[in-house]
C-alpha cells in the first residue's frame, strides 16, 4: 500500500502471515533439535542389528535350515507366538526380519509414543506454549509441525535398516519393503500418541494410554499368531501387519496399505480435536474439576509413592501379562527343543545354552526382565529433573526439606517400584508354567525373576549420578545398563566377539537362576558401584541450581 510520502507499508495480513510462517519455521526447527539425538540413537540401533543379524546367518545358520526343520519351525505355535511366523528362513534377510522385525517395531514404537507426547503435552503441560500461541500460530499448526518431523525421523529410521540390509547383502526389494513397513508402524505410533496428547492433560496420562495400547497390540499379536483359528488377528495390530508383509518371501503390498491406514485416521483425528480444545485441556481431562485429595501428602515419600501409583500399574499389568504369555509357553519350547536337537544347538551358538529345560528357559526370559524393571527405575528418577524444569518442585525447594532428601525419597520408591515388577514376572511365569504343567517352583520363578535385580540398582545409580552431574540426560543415561548393556550382549555374541568384550555387558554377568545358583560377586560388585553411583550423584544434586 502506498502512502502520500511515497513508501509502502504491508498489509497486515500479510504481516501476520509472514511472522505466522516464520513460527511455524521455528518450531520445526526447534523440534528438530530436541529430538536429534534421541532418533541418532534409535536409527544406530534399529540399522545395526538387522546388518548383525545378517552377517550371523551366513556364519552359523546358513545351510542348516532344511527342508523338515523349517516345517519344523512353522509350525510349532510357541515359536510363532514368540517370534511370529517364520518365511523365507533359508534366506539370511528373511531370517534377519524374523529374529528382529518385531523387537525393532517395539523400539520405534516406544521411541515415537515416549518422545511425542514429551514434545506434546509435555511441553504445553508444562507452559512452554502459552507465550507461542499467544501470536497468531493455532494450537493445531503446531502439534501438526511435530507430526511432521517426527513421522520423517522415523522414516529416516525405516530407511537406514532398509540401506543396512541392502549393504549387508540381502534382497533390496525384501530390504525395502520391510524398512517401509517399520517406518509405517512408528509413524501410526506417532499418530497416536498425538491424539491421546489432545485427549488426556498430562503427559502421564497420554503416554500410558499410548503405551497401554502398544502392548495390547503386541499381545494380540502374540496370541493370533499362536493360535490357529485367531491368525486373522495380525490384520488389526500393525506387528502383525509388519509381518503380513512377508519381506524377501512374498513382498506383499496391501499389508503396507493397512498400515497406512492408522497414521491417516489417527493423525486427522489429533488436528481435529486439536483445533477444537483449548490450551493446557484435554477432552478426557480432569484438572480443576475435582475436590481436593490429600491421601499420602503428609510426607515427601508418601507424595512420591502417591504420584507413582498409576504408572506402576499400568507397567505391572504388561509385565504381568507378557510374562503370563510366556509362562505359558514353557513346556511347548522346551519339548521342542528337546525333539529337534538342531535347533537347539542353534540356539545355543546364539547363546540360549539353557532353553532345553523349563527352569533353563524361564532363567534366559527373565534375563529380558533386566530392560522394562531398568527403565521403569530411570524414568521415576527422571521425574525429579522433570519437576525442575516445569517448576513443579519450586515451593518444595523452598520448605525446610533438604533436596537429598527428595533425591532419596524417589530413589527408594523407584527401586521399591522396580522390585515389585521383578516379583509380578515371576509370580506370573509361575502362574502360567503351572497352568500347564511345566513343573516351575513359585520359590524358583521369583528367584529368578529377582536374580536381575543387579540391572535395576545400575540402572538406579546411573540416573541418580546424571541427575547430579548431566540432569539433561537421565533417562537415556539411567536406561544404558539396561538398553544398551542388552544389546551389547547380543552383537557381541552374534559376532563371536571374544569373552571380554562380551563381558562388557551387565547382562553376561547375570546367574541362570533357577537353572543354576545366584552369582553373588557379581550381584555385590554390581551393587557396590551403584551405591558410589547414587552417593556421587546426591552431592551433585546438592550442590548444583535447579535445572531449567
Amino acid at each position: 500500500m502506498a502512502t502520500a510520502t511515497g513508501a509502502t507499508t504491508r498489509e497486515p495480513g500479510a504481516r501476520v502471515g509472514s511472522t505466522s510462517r516464520a513460527g511455524r519455521r521455528a518450531r520445526t526447527g526447534l523440534a528438530v533439535r530436541q529430538i536429534r539425538r534421541g532418533a541418532l540413537i534409535v536409527l544406530v540401533v534399529t540399522a545395526g542389528m538387522p546388518a548383525v543379524v545378517a552377517g550371523q546367518y551366513r556364519t552359523t545358520f546358513a545351510g542348516v535350515l532344511d527342508g523338515p526343520a523349517l516345517h519344523a519351525l512353522a509350525t510349532n505355535p510357541a515359536i510363532r507366538t514368540l517370534f511370529g511366523p517364520p518365511s523365507a528362513l533359508d534366506d539370511a534377510g528373511g531370517f534377519t526380519v524374523w529374529r528382529t522385525g518385531t523387537p525393532l517395531a517395539v523400539l520405534v514404537g516406544v521411541w515415537a509414543v515416549v518422545t511425542t507426547t514429551r514434545l506434546l503435552r509435555g511441553d504445553e503441560e508444562s507452559g512452554r506454549w502459552a507465550l507461542l500461541l499467544a501470536g497468531p500460530l493455532r494450537l493445531s499448526d503446531l502439534v501438526a509441525r511435530i507430526i511432521y518431523v517426527l513421522a520423517g525421523a522415523v522414516v529416516i529410521v525405516g530407511a537406514a535398516v532398509g540401506a543396512a540390509l541392502i549393504v549387508a547383502g540381502t534382497s533390496p526389494s525384501g530390504a525395502v519393503f520391510f524398512g517401509a513397513g517399520l517406518a509405517l508402524v512408528g509413524v501410526g505410533f506417532v499418530a497416536l500418541a498425538a491424539l491421546t496428547a489432545q485427549l488426556w492433560d498430562s503427559r502421564a496420562a497420554a503416554t500410558s494410554a499410548s503405551a497401554g495400547i502398544l502392548v495390547a497390540t503386541l499381545l494380540v499379536r502374540m496370541v493370533g499368531d499362536g493360535v490357529q483359528g485367531l491368525s486373522w488377528l495380525q490384520w488389526v495390530t500393525p506387528f502383525g501387519l509388519l509381518a503380513a508383509v512377508r519381506p524377501y518371501a512374498g513382498d506383499e503390498v496391501l499389508p503396507l496399505l493397512g498400515l497406512m491406514v492408522a497414521p491417516v485416521v489417527l493423525g486427522v483425528a489429533a488436528l481435529v480435536v486439536a483445533a477444537r480444545r483449548d490450551v493446557d485441556h484435554g477432552l478426557f481431562g480432569s484438572r480443576g474439576r475435582h475436590g481436593p485429595r490429600r491421601w499420602l501428602l503428609g510426607s515427601v515419600v508418601g507424595f512420591v509413592v502417591r504420584r507413582g501409583v498409576r504408572s506402576w500399574v499400568a507397567w505391572a499389568a504388561g509385565v504381568f501379562a507378557y510374562f503370563l504369555l510366556l509362562g505359558l509357553l514353557a513346556g511347548s519350547v522346551t519339548a521342542f527343543l528337546a525333539d529337534n536337537e538342531r535347533f537347539a544347538d542353534l540356539a545355543s551358538a546364539a547363546g540360549f545354552d539353557e532353553l532345553g529345560s523349563v527352569p533353563g528357559y524361564a532363567a534366559t526370559m527373565f534375563a529380558l526382565l533386566g530392560l522394562p524393571a531398568g527403565v521403569f527405575t530411570a524414568a521415576r528418577i527422571a521425574e525429579v529433573v522433570e519437576d525442575e524444569r516445569t517448576r513443579r518442585s519450586v515451593l518444595l525447594m523452598a520448605t525446610p526439606v533438604s533436596r537429598g532428601h527428595i533425591l532419596r525419597a524417589h530413589a527408594g520408591v523407584a527401586l521399591l517400584g522396580a522390585v515389585g515388577l521383578l516379583a509380578v514376572a515371576g509370580l506370573a511365569m509361575w502362574t502360567g508354567a503351572r497352568a500347564v504343567g511345566a513343573g516351575l517352583g513359585v520359590a524358583d520363578a521369583v528367584g529368578g525373576a529377582v536374580a536381575t535385580s543387579p540391572i535395576v540398582l545400575l540402572c538406579l545409580g546411573t540416573a541418580v549420578l546424571a541427575t547430579g552431574w548431566s540432569p539433561q540426560v537421565v533417562l537415556s543415561v539411567g536406561s544404558l545398563p539396561a538398553v544398551g548393556g542388552f544389546l551389547w550382549q547380543v552383537i557381541a555374541q552374534s559376532t563371536g566377539a571374544p569373552g571380554w568384550v562380551v563381558e562388557v555387558s551387565p547382562f553376561a554377568h547375570l546367574a541362570a537362576v533357577p537353572a543354576e545358583g545366584p552369582d553373588w560377586a557379581s550381584a555385590a560388585v554390581m551393587g557396590s558401584i551403584a551405591v558410589v553411583s547414587c552417593a556421587i550423584g546426591t552431592v551433585g544434586y546438592v550442590r548444583r541450581d535447579l535445572a531449567h
